[in-house]
This record gives C-alpha cells, sequence and structure tokens, in this order.
C-alpha cells in the first residue's frame, strides 16, 4: 500500500503543479484525501507490519496519520477559500496546490519510516515543499522568509546527515551496518559511547528546526508568519510533529543506552531555554502569526521535558503533541477570516472582533483557552501529566520555574487575545467588512471539540497506541 500511496500522491502533486484549471484541482485534491484516508486506514487494519523494508505500520505511526488526516481537510477547505479571496493566478494556484499534496505526502512517509537515513530524506523534501508555500506571494517578505527556511533549514539536515555518519560508527563494534531503528534497538548495548552521544547531539540540533527547538527554531517563526495561514497551520501541526517523530524515534534507542541520563539533560535544557524564550517574545510580540508561533515553542518545549521527566512524562509528551496540532491548526485557520476583515497582522489594529464575525471571534476565544492548558482544554490533561512526571523525578525547581513562565505568557496571550476580541480598533473603517459566514469556522470548533474529548475522555483504543509507542521506553 505505502508504494501505491507514495507513486499516487506524487502523481497527484505534479498534476496539481501542472494543471491550470480550478475545477481539475478539486478533482485531484478530492483523489489524494481519498488517498491519505485509504493509507490511513491500511495503517491502522495493518499494525506493526512493514512494507518496502523501510516503512512500519507502528502504533504512533498510526496515531499522527490519523492527526494528519484530519487536519488535511480543513487545510484543504481553507486553502480554496484563502486562494479565491486573494488574487491568484493559475499558475502559482497549481503551485500552492502541488506543495501542500507533496508536504502531507513527505510528512506521511516521514511518519512511517523505520529507518534514520529514510526519515532524512523525507524531512529534505518538507523543506522544499514548505519553501514553496512560504514564497506564495511572491514578494520581498516572502523571499526573505524563504530563503531564511532554506537557508536553516539546510544547515540542520546536514547535522541529521553528520549525526547518521556518527551513529554508523558506534555500530561498527555490533558487526553490522543496517541503521533501522529495530536493528538499532537489538544492538543498543553494542553501540559505541563516544559516536553514539556525538550522534544524539548532532541528530537532536537538526530535527529541532522542524519541532520549533531551541535551538534552531527561528526557521518556523518565519516560515509560520510568512507562509499562507493555511498552510501555517500544517507547518505549525503535522510538519512540528514529523520533527517529534525524528527526534523521539532516535531517543528510544538512546534511552536502552547508558546516556539515558546524559540525553534527558541534553533534551532538558534545550526544553527548558524554550519555553524561556516563547516567554521572552510572547511578552512583546505584536504580529499575530507570530504570536501564535512562538506559542508552538512554549508547547514543543512542554512536550521535551515530558520526555526527559520519563515516566507518565512519556504518554503525556505523545498525548500533547496530537492535541497541540487540532488547537493551533485551528487557530491558523481562523486567522484568513480575521485578516479578511482588518487586512492586517498586526495587534494594534485589531479589535472588537465580537462584533464583526462572532463564530470566528467564539474560536478566538475557545482557542485561546485551549492553547494555555486552561479547563477544560484537553491540554490541560497533558500538562498536568507533564508536571506530574517533573515533580516525580524531583525536579521542583524546574517545576516552579516553568509553572512563572507560563504564567507569563497567559498574561501575555490573554492580554492580546481580548484587545482582539473585545477593544474597539483604532481608525477602523467598519463600512467595507466582509460577512464572513459562520459555517467557515465549523472546522475549527471540531477541531477544538476534539482535542477537547481526546484529552478528558479518550476512548480506550487511542490510549493503547500511546501506550504502546513509549513501551520501548525505560520506566
Amino acid at each position: 500500500m505505502i508504494g501505491i500511496y507514495l507513486t499516487g500522491a506524487i502523481s497527484l502533486a505534479v498534476a496539481l503543479f501542472l494543471n491550470r484549471n480550478k475545477a481539475v484541482s478539486i478533482v485531484l485534491l478530492g483523489i489524494f484525501v481519498v488517498l491519505q484516508g485509504a493509507v490511513t486506514a491500511h495503517a491502522y487494519l495493518n499494525i506493526r507490519s512493514t512494507e518496502l523494508s523501510y516503512f512500519t505500520y507502528d502504533p504512533l505511526a498510526v496515531l499522527l496519520l490519523f492527526t494528519l488526516g484530519i487536519i488535511a481537510i480543513p487545510a484543504i477547505i481553507h486553502s480554496y477559500i484563502y486562494l479565491e479571496s486573494h488574487f491568484t493566478t493559475d499558475a502559482s494556484r497549481g503551485i500552492y496546490y502541488g506543495a501542500v499534496v507533496l508536504l502531507l505526502t513527505a510528512i506521511s512517509a516521514g511518519y512511517l519510516a523505520n529507518h534514520i537515513a529514510v526519515i532524512w530524506i523525507f524531512t529534505e523534501i518538507t523543506t522544499l515543499s514548505a519553501s514553496a508555500l512560504i514564497y506564495h506571494h511572491r514578494n520581498k517578505l516572502a523571499l526573505e522568509g524563504t530563503w531564511k527556511y532554506v537557508f536553516i533549514c539546510a544547515i540542520s539536515i546536514t547535522f541529521v546527515f553528520i549525526g547518521i555518519l556518527f551513529l554508523s560508527l558506534s555500530l561498527e563494534n555490533a558487526g553490522s551496518d543496517d541503521l533501522s531503528f529495530k536493528n538499532l534497538l537489538a544492538n543498543s548495548s553494542r553501540l559505541n559511547p563516544f559516536w553514539l552521544r556525538l550522534a544524539f547531539l548532532f541528530i537532536f540540533t537538526g530535527f529541532t528546526a522542524k519541532l520549533g527547538l531551541v535551538p534552531m527554531f527561528t526557521a518556523g517563526i518565519d516560515a509560520k508568519d510568512k507562509a499562507p495561514a493555511p498552510a501555517g497551520a500544517l507547518l505549525s501541526s503535522v510538519l512540528l510533529n514529523l520533527g517529534f517523530v525524528g527526534i523521539f524515534r532516535f531517543y528510544i534507542i538512546v534511552a536502552n543506552t547508558p546516556l539515558h541520563h546524559w540525553a534527558n539533560l541534553v533534551i532538558g535544557i534545550a526544553a527548558f531555554l524554550s519555553i524561556f524564550i516563547a516567554t521572552v517574545y510572547m511578552v512583546k510580540v505584536k504580529n499575530i502569526k507570530r504570536m501564535m508561533a512562538y506559542s508552538s515553542i512554549e508547547h514543543t518545549g512542554l512536550v521535551m521535558l515530558g520526555i526527559a521527566a520519563g515516566g507518565i512524562g512519556y504518554y503525556a509528551a505523545v498525548l500533547h503533541i496530537i492535541l497541540h496540532a487540532f488547537v493551533k491548526s485551528s487557530l491558523f485557520f481562523q486567522f484568513t477570516q480575521l485578516y479578511r476583515v482588518f487586512h492586517t497582522k498586526s495587534i494594534y489594529y485589531v479589535g472588537n472582533y465580537f462584533k464583526y464575525n462572532p463564530a470566528g471571534a467564539m474560536v478566538l476565544l475557545l482557542g485561546f483557552i485551549s492553547a494555555t492548558a486552561m479547563p477544560p482544554s484537553g491540554l490541560f490533561v497533558s500538562e498536568f501529566m507533564i508536571f506530574r512526571s517533573l515533580f516525580e523525578a524531583h525536579q521542583i525547581v524546574l517545576l516552579i520555574a516553568v509553572l512563572l513562565l507560563l504564567t507569563m505568557i497567559i498574561w501575555a496571550f490573554g492580554k492580546n487575545i481580548f484587545k482582539m476580541l473585545f477593544i474597539p480598533p483604532v481608525g477602523f473603517d467598519d463600512s467595507q467588512v466582509p460577512v464572513i459566514s459562520p459555517w467557515e469556522s465549523s472546522s475549527q470548533f471540531f477541531l477544538l471539540a476534539l482535542a477537547v474529548y481526546l484529552g478528558l475522555n479518550p476512548p480506550a483504543e487511542f490510549v493503547q497506541l500511546i501506550n504502546e509507542s513509549v513501551m520501548m521506553l525505560p520506566k
């Protein structure tokens, strides 16, 4: 099935890239959605099986494929609405749709890859496809954001490649050159600690560009700001999850070696610095899309703190990364409506949104509650578990520091959101405000509700898949 999926999806991406007919584009996108649903269902029905040697339908991949499939449908719908409300040539529309399909295909393949080099290849493909989306507006700022993204991601992917070379050196004592995760785990006791340490530093650093974590988080901030909001939703959710997969799968190997404590220290430092940097920027940022992007850095920091703390933190990290994808994508989808009303990304010139788009304003309010992990947000459950894991790991000082930083983030985020919702904007002419159908917000309500449901009342199968995703980690 994976061979059919890759061949079909890449062919659809090429067809969309070359196509100039709007109706044909809609048909091709519909076929891709069906194909994406088919590979997701096949992965679930054939869980733990391997195809083409390099792809395995393991529990983590199945969870993230479902997450991607759910987000991909509104992403395509809102992309269509976005392109219709902006001046878009047939060529740029074809490039946009082709890049979206290629991006989703590469991310899906990266989730399923059971080999570090295969993840590396598909991560590089996501850089190329995401760059086309960032440059969609073809202006000076878009060009600057694209080159920044390409430059930083090129460095990051080089780091991963160097890490793979060090990893192969660490495997020499085992008498094997197979870099599949299964073989690495089986030979974890024979890995050379010196080369493995270097490999982890380089691979971890490289994947932080996609995950949005210190030190290479800057690439994602500019990308989410310059790309169209529906594309930004994908970058801040399903692409971010690919960065998590790259780190998490290799972390499982290192966690089963004597370097476990050292790896936790590296991850913990990067995670805390990420939350700290997110706090600093959230306090002063006035660009709405950047505010949401820095919020993602905060959440990835919390996810990796859960990994470093261990115990229930493993379960909480996987749960958090899934729920965050639903919440953050809903906020980016809503931004397309916000921009149609105010034609600006600056918080200074946005206000009284409840008056102009009540349904959209409710999405922002509920999205704020969800993103800041206030009850009944599903993220409240996963964050509480992460705090519990820090407490059980006796990281009390770290826990207090994180809680103080999160309090500042809630204050900064809330101040901006409530200004946007309730305070009248200065010098805004509301005589030409477009009428936005409440149905355009329905996808965001669904995503937010799904995040609440999975957090507060998760199905037994969902819980089991998460538990199986972390079962190879030391307790």
